[in-house]
């Protein structure tokens, strides 16, 4: 009975561990995800930004009608 407990108890450490390296692992992907999405609304009030200008100086431009 001992290295059936001994065995049980190797297994669970190596769960433990593995539940912990996917803690940690999962943890630095949500702060991935947070630095991608941060970026991408910086992006994206870039081209708002490029897009409002473009227009107000095509509205500029005597006869271009768009």
């Amino acid at each position: 009975m001992e290295p059936q407990i001994n065995s049980l108890e190797i297994k669970l450490r190596q769960i433990l561990e593995l539940c912990q390296s996917l803690r940690s692992e999962n943890q630095k992907l949500r702060q991935q995800i947070a630095i991608a999405n941060d970026h991408n609304k910086q992006l994206s009030e870039r081209v708002i930004y490029a897009r409002t200008r473009m227009e107000s100086l095509l509205s500029k431009i005597p006869g271009a009608d768009l």
